[in-house]
C-alpha cells in the first residue's frame, strides 16, 4: 500500500478504491460475487469466504507495515492505517453486497463507514448523538445525510489513528528485534478486521438482492 496522509479524508478515499478496486484488488462487489460463484450461490459461505481473505489481508499488511518497529513507525502508522483502512471498506463494502445492500448508494457508503467504527464506538456516538443510528439504520434511512459522511470520515480515520497508534507503541518493547513488532502487526490487525466483519455482519441483515 502506498504512502497517505492520515487526515480525515483517509477513509473516504479507502472508500472510493475500495468499491472501484486497487491494483491488484478488484472493486468490492466483483469481489463478492466471485465467491458467490465458489460457493454455488450460498450467500453465508461466500461472505465467510470473504471475511477470511480479508482477515489474511489484514493479517499480511499488519505484518510487512510494522517490521521495521518504532524506528520506521513515522513511514509505516501512515501506510498502515490506509491499508487497514481499504482492506476492511472493500471487506465491509462485500458483506453489504453480498447482503442485498446497493454499493451505489451513498447511504450503504455511510453504512460501510459506520461499520469500521466498530460496536462500542458505535454506540457511545449514538448515546452522545454524533451519530443518528447504528449501520442498518443508516443503510436503510428514508434520505440521505449529505453531511454525516464527512463526519464519519474523520471519526474512522481517528478511531484508526487511534488504535494503531497503540498497536505502534507496543512495538518499542521489540525495537531491538523488528520481527516481534511483525507478529504484533499481523495478529492485531487480523483480530481487528474479525471484529469488524462479525459487527458488520450482524448489523447488515439481509435484503432482497437486485
Amino acid at each position: 500500500m502506498s504512502e497517505e496522509t492520515t487526515d480525515a479524508g483517509t477513509a473516504s478515499v479507502a472508500l472510493r478504491r475500495a468499491l472501484d478496486g486497487l491494483g491488484p484488488l478488484s472493486p468490492a462487489a466483483r469481489a463478492a460475487e466471485k465467491h458467490l460463484r465458489d460457493h454455488d450461490g450460498q450467500v453465508d459461505k461466500a461472505i465467510d469466504a470473504l471475511i477470511d481473505d480479508h482477515v489474511r489481508y489484514a493479517g499480511a499488511q499488519g505484518l510487512l507495515t510494522s517490521l521495521g518497529g518504532v524506528i520506521a513507525a513515522p513511514v509505516t502508522v501512515p501506510a498502515n492505517i490506509t491499508g487497514l483502512a481499504l482492506i476492511q471498506a472493500r471487506m465491509v463494502a462485500g458483506i453489504a453486497h453480498l447482503r442485498g445492500y446497493d454499493l451505489a448508494d451513498p447511504r450503504t457508503h455511510n453504512a460501510v463507514l459506520t461499520c469500521l467504527l466498530g460496536e462500542r464506538r458505535v454506540d457511545a456516538l449514538v448515546r452522545e448523538q454524533r451519530l443518528p443510528a447504528p449501520p442498518m439504520a443508516i443503510a436503510t434511512a428514508p434520505v440521505h445525510d449529505q453531511e454525516l459522511e464527512q463526519v464519519l470520515a474523520g471519526e474512522v480515520t481517528g478511531h484508526l489513528v487511534a488504535r494503531l497508534g497503540g498497536k505502534h507503541a507496543v512495538l518499542a518493547f521489540g525495537r531491538k528485534i523488528p520481527v516481534v513488532g511483525g507478529v504484533v502487526g499481523l495478529g492485531a490487525d487480523s483480530v481487528a478486521t474479525w471484529q469488524v466483519a462479525r459487527y458488520a455482519v450482524r448489523e447488515l441483515r439481509p435484503r432482497t438482492r437486485r
